[in-house]
């Protein structure tokens, strides 16, 4: 058949338009839920939306005289190319027009007819056509009205719903559909099962009508959400009791949600599919227990034992169990470890019953009130008394926690009163085989109790923290064994020194590491002299303490020979790097030692009779001077080689220092840190003391309160030092030529110096002493003599001469004529003693007041 121009809009002509297509009257589209369908109803859905129909008139001239809108789409031809047109010519093949215009005439004259008819569409596709011509009544004048409905997309529909119907009744899984007023419109067999209710009695139901309250307002949610948004709700689970009215208790559903519209794109409803998960539920559950259980053991091997402290610790496994395990949890050790001992079995009696006394080192809860609950036990045993964070507590023997302690093993404790707690469970803290202490955690109401894998899990993580718990411990005994030598070994009390005021500082570092091998001395020297020294061992631990006290002990005994600072460091030297390359024990070399006995080291000697200070570094940072008026500086001394290295000498540097000025002598944590270079430290040690108190106890207070905050993270040792030069009349100094008369003169002097000084008791000792010594110095020296006598806390006298053999004491014989002179000064003195000079040695002796 010939085809005609698409048309361009639907006709205007007084032809009506089916109910609920384009062109039906306003206010016929729909009528309220629930009520009768009546005149005008046109909901969505209609069938019109699915199948191809039209609708035209034809006049008694056998002529197209009306033109739906339907037909214009039907036939992809316009109004007014439509109207006035032979439909036989228009719409028929060329070879069946005589038999349409008989067929034509026959309906005009008063015969209905049906049948089929092929026919092109607007898109030129041919297709066969279902025509239903009836005749008019003929007012005013004889016509023909006709239908026509496309053959094939009806033959679709019926395929279609035939499958609907059989994919719907037949599917192994729920079924239903809900209409915009959410109430059921059909169901499937399945579905009825699945809420133990027949088929029939299904349709027109409300969610409320099928489900138990909570489950149904979580499904009318889901409905009005997909209704009105249009997006599909894949897996809704239920949970809980079954539908109402069912059998299935405790079965676990997931149900599918989704709208349909018609192809105007009204919304017709919700469909939707239920399926019985149970047995997936359940797997579900076991797989997520399973990766929670390993996601808190990752975490407990990551968060727990970042530090070598117990409470520390302690407080990790709990941030790591509460509440992600448990609602409550507590931490109890033994006190025998907080204390430093080895062990709770061997820590005394009542142990081995698990009745010792514990330390509650950690509580973590989520329950309020549950704190008046954490001691007890269930089981008919008397309640713990409760203990807080940081209280002790013993625990009956026959109650599960002591059987916990006893046996080392896990206890289930019958649940208790308390209406907080539904489940406890006590773990013991085990590690190379000794208990430590017990865990118990508890799980509040709400919360499912503890079962066979969750006791698994508890004791894993335990364990892993009875580790952390235990190397925490075997540190803490190391670490307060090496503190104990290491104070041991600083001077104790305030030291003194003639012509110093002293103040020392010494702080262990902030994040309670290993103890350093930081140290520090005030050793009094003969001729009212002082050696200052200040060291700091490389490495940190036990080892690094003993090396510090041997080292100090090392300078002590060099320091008594008077040897100049840089012999000293020289010695100290050859003495670190024989340390360092020692064998052990058993005659095996040690490995790593030499590391240990690395050291940096200043050594300062102070005459207060002439306040001039002699300096040596070995390795060490600078000594800080502030004199008065003026800002503190660095010395300019030498830093030399570490201890233990070898191979360079040391040299010395000499400074006056003034009345009233402060030395500073430091280790590198006052000043140094990972955050903060040392340039940055060293200005603000010497800004603090620039600006800083004039009373050396608050100075020392100042420049830590000012520099710790940024640094402190080693150990500190800070010696002070304030100048103060002998008065005058504290020195009497005398030369005397080498002659026997010199004696004589020496003791004069001498007795007249300590009468007019109020010091009459002591004439008649130095009287004798100075005669000896000057009468050895004439007999074994050569050149001039000379005698100084200095006053401060003792007297001390000194007599030089230019002899280089240091005098030697010997018991003399009875018929021996001298050799006593020695004797008596070893006799009568406080001490006494002889050093080396540039230019021959001095012999002193120092008497009490």
């Amino acid at each position: 058949m010939n085809s005609i121009p698409a048309p361009q809009a639907p006709s205007s002509s007084g032809h009506a338009a089916v109910p609920g297509q384009p062109g039906a009257p306003d206010g016929e589209d729909a009528v309220p839920r629930g009520t009768a369908a009546g005149w005008g109803h046109g909901g969505p859905g209609s069938i019109y939306d699915y199948i191809r129909v039209a609708t035209f008139a034809i006049g008694p001239d056998g002529r197209i005289s009306q033109w739906s809108a339907r037909a214009a789409e039907f036939f992809g031809v316009r109004a007014a190319d439509a109207l006035g047109a032979d439909p036989i010519a228009a719409f028929v093949p060329r070879d069946l027009w005589q038999r349409g215009r008989a067929r034509l005439e026959r309906v005009l004259d008063g015969e209905e007819w049906i049948g089929t008819a092929p026919y092109r569409d607007a898109h030129g596709q041919e297709g066969l056509a279902e025509l239903y011509l009836m005749p008019s009544d003929g007012r005013p004048a004889p016509g023909a009205t006709c239908l026509a409905v496309d053959v094939g997309r009806l033959r679709t529909i019926e395929t279609g719903l035939l499958a609907g119907e059989a994919v719907i009744g037949q599917a192994p899984t729920g079924f239903f559909l809900f209409d915009p007023d959410l109430r059921l419109q059909r169901v499937n067999e399945a579905f009825a099962a699945s809420v133990g209710r027949p088929a029939g009695e299904l349709p027109g139901l409300h969610p409320s009508e099928l489900f138990p309250a909570s489950e149904a307002d979580r499904l009318l949610v889901a409905l009005r959400k997909v209704l009105a948004g249009g997006d599909p709700i894949l897996d809704l689970r239920f949970s809980g009791g079954a539908p109402a009215g069912g059998t299935r208790d405790g079965r676990r559903w997931s149900i599918a949600l989704f709208r349909l519209t018609s192809p105007s794109g009204t919304p017709m409803g919700v469909a939707g599919q239920v399926q019985d998960v149970t047995g997936r539920h359940v797997a579900e559950r076991e797989a997520a227990g399973v990766r929670r259980s390993l996601a808190l053991l990752n975490e407990a091997s990551t968060h727990i034992g970042s530090t070598l402290d117990l409470e520390t610790t302690a407080k990790e496994l709990l941030d790591v169990i509460v509440p992600q395990f448990c609602d409550v949890a507590t931490v109890d050790l033994y006190t025998a470890l907080l204390s430093g001992d080895s062990g709770p079995v061997s820590g005394g009696p009542g142990l081995l019953d698990g009745s010792g006394e514990l330390r509650r080192v950690a509580v973590s809860s989520v329950v309020g009130g549950a704190s008046s609950v954490l001691g007890a036990d269930g089981g008919g045993h008397p309640a713990v008394p409760v203990a807080e964070a940081g209280g002790t507590l013993c625990y009956p023997p026959r109650s599960p926690h002591a059987r916990a302690l006893r046996t080392g093993r896990s206890v289930v404790p019958q649940p208790g009163p308390d209406p907080l707690l539904r489940s406890t469970l006590v773990v013991p803290l085990v590690a190379r085989d000794q208990v430590l202490g017990l865990v118990q955690l508890s799980r509040a109401i709400g919360s499912e109790p503890f079962d066979a894998r969750d006791v698994a899990i508890a004791e894993e993580l335990v364990s892993r923290a009875a580790v952390c718990v235990d190397n925490a411990r075997l540190y803490r005994r190391e670490h307060e064994r090496a503190l104990i030598l290491q104070r041991s070994l600083l001077p104790p009390g305030k030291p003194q020194a003639t012509g110093l005021e002293i103040a020392r500082r010494y702080l262990p570092s902030n994040n309670n590491t290993e103890v350093g091998g930081d140290w520090f001395d005030v050793i009094p020297l003969p001729g009212s002299r002082t050696a200052l020294v200040i060291g700091d061992v490389m490495g940190r631990g036990l080892r690094a303490a003993v090396a510090m006290g041997q080292l100090r002990t090392a300078v002590r005994t060099l320091a008594m020979l008077d040897l100049d600072p840089a012999e000293v460091l020289g010695c100290l030297d050859e003495i670190a790097r024989g340390l360092g390359g020692a064998e052990d024990a058993y005659g095996s070399p040690s490995d790593g030692i030499s590391e240990v006995y690395l050291a940096t080291c200043v050594y300062a000697v102070y005459d207060a009779v002439t306040q001039r200070c002699v300096f040596a570094s070995a390795g060490h940072l600078p000594p800080v001077l502030l004199e008065p008026g003026e800002p503190a500086r660095m010395l300019d001394v030498p830093p030399g080689l570490p201890l233990g290295v070898g191979g360079e000498p040391f040299e010395e540097v000499e400074e006056t220092l003034p009345d009233g000025a402060v030395l500073g002598l430091y280790t590198d944590g006052l000043v140094e840190s990972r955050k903060h270079q040392l340039d940055e430290g060293l200005r603000a040690f010497r800004a603090s003391l620039t600006h800083g108190s004039r009373d050396l106890e608050r100075l020392c207070d100042e420049v830590l309160d000012e520099l710790i905050p940024h640094h402190g993270e080693d150990d500190i040792a800070l010696l002070m030092a304030k100048i103060g030069a002998l008065p005058a009349d504290s020195v009497g100094d005398w030369r005397l030529p080498p002659e026997p008369t010199s004696v004589g003169r020496a003791r004069e002097k001498a007795c007249d110096w300590l009468i007019n000084r109020g010091l009459d008791e002591l004439v008649d000792t130095t009287e004798l002493l100075v005669s000896e010594l000057v009468t050895n110095a004439l007999r074994h020296g050569r050149g001039e003599i000379r005698v100084r006598l200095l006053h401060d806390r003792t007297v001390v006298c000194e007599v030089w001469d230019d002899g280089y053999a240091q005098p030697r004491q010997r018991r003399a014989q009875e018929t021996d004529e001298g050799g006593r002179g020695l004797q008596l000064v070893s006799l009568l003195a406080e001490r006494w003693g002889s050093r080396r000079t540039p230019k021959g040695k001095i012999v002193w002796f120092e008497l009490a007041l």
